[in-house]
């Protein structure tokens, strides 16, 4: 085991200590504390740390140094029957739908825009194409020969059959619906293009007059019937969370609206730096007045459980982390970070990760001992 004093910067009320401690020395020589000639001096009471084995760091607490010292035993608390969270509504990504183009061509005329409504089977966009006006004079000139055949072999017939089946199979591939070409009565270099399902223009890529090519993204429709809130929970709450528990929903446009749905999903994987994972919650979105990117407060129906909690004036605060002091025995203490949530009870906060129940830590001289702790690292508090 081994004992060594805080060096480097100190605070200046740490060095006008020790030469307070220095004079007091001097005086000592001429005063009646020293007996046959043997000096008693003042006991100089510096920070110390303290390390054993691969353990962590001990600060060694002089007696006296900080008197009235209180320590608070780490406990815990029962949880309510109801978890709250913060969430954010966004499109549920199922019944969202990227609208692209199949073919070469440019773009003739742009039929709706951005955040407009479009209904399924709606005109859209109006392309000009020479490869639809190919597949297409392709389908009537299959349909033509068609009577040709007619009075042939039955393996005419099947050849004819064949051959404007894949011709029809052409021009959906090329995304014309079925009761669009049974319209077709001439090739035409334009094509009228259609939504393929009934929602909202999330995004739109679509500029008149520019040239496309088969993948490119045109448009994006989303619906608002449902969507999804997206929120966090603490990984200690994972055990009362599962798929399909009722909640209900509040945001600041509708204060006096509940929006009642249930959980969809649970994310896999857990932050390591918050302790939180991601749940997908289904909202039923009536009067379409929920909109991605509103925030919602959320309550989860969830079974009781435990939480563990600790003072508030047992948390240091420094470099965007908190930390404890907890006491381990002979006047030491360690220092500890703590992950901490939020708490109903006034004055005390949940412990997410860093305490466990019947730890004992510093609260009313939490900041005096973070001092001490500084000093003995050599660093000016």
């Amino acid at each position: 085991m081994t004992i060594w004093p805080g060096t480097g910067r100190r605070s200046l009320a740490s060095v006008c200590g020790l030469l307070s401690l220095i004079a007091a020395f001097g005086a000592s020589c001429n005063s009646p504390h020293h007996a046959n000639g043997a000096l008693q001096p003042a006991l100089v009471t510096l920070p110390v740390l303290v390390r054993q084995g691969q353990g962590p760091e001990l600060l060694q607490l002089q007696h006296g140094t900080l008197p009235d010292i209180t320590l608070t035993t780490v406990r815990t608390a029962q949880l309510p029957g109801v978890l709250e969270t913060t969430g954010q509504i966004t499109f549920d990504d199922r019944r969202v739908a990227n609208i692209i183009s199949r073919v070469t061509g440019r773009i003739e005329e742009v039929h709706v825009s951005q955040w407009d409504s479009v209904r399924r089977g709606q005109p859209i966009i109006t392309l000009y194409s020479p490869d639809l006006m190919t597949a297409e004079a392709e389908y009537l000139q299959a349909k033509a020969s068609g009577p040709a055949l007619a009075g042939g072999s039955a393996g005419d017939k099947e050849f004819a059959r064949s051959m404007v089946e894949a011709a029809k199979r052409k021009l959906e591939l090329l995304g014309i619906e079925p009761d669009q070409i049974g319209l077709i009565s001439t090739a035409a270099p334009t094509f009228v293009m259609r939504a393929p399902i009934s929602g909202t223009i999330v995004q739109n890529q679509a500029l008149r007059g520019s040239a496309v090519n088969p993948g490119d993204v045109l448009y994006s429709v989303g619906t608002l019937d449902d969507v999804w809130i997206t929120g966090d929970i603490y990984e200690d709450e994972l055990a009362r969370v599962q798929v399909g528990q009722q909640l209900e929903a509040v945001t600041t446009a509708y204060p006096d609206e509940v929006f009642r749905g249930a959980i969809a999903r649970i994310s896999p994987n857990v932050d390591p730096n918050t302790h939180t994972l991601q749940i997908r919650c289904q909202v039923k979105n009536p009067d379409l007045k929920l909109k991605p990117q509103m925030l919602a407060r959320v309550k989860i129906m969830v079974p009781s459980g435990q939480a563990l909690i600790v003072p508030l004036d047992a948390l240091v605060f420094e470099s965007d982390s908190y930390f404890s002091y907890v006491d381990v025995g002979d006047d030491r203490v360690e220092q500890r970070k703590i992950v901490i949530g939020a708490w109903g009870q006034s004055g005390y906060a949940r412990v997410i990760s860093g305490l466990k129940p019947g730890d004992r830590v510093v609260t009313s001289k939490a900041l005096q001992v973070d001092e001490l702790w500084h000093e003995a690292h050599g660093e000016s508090s």
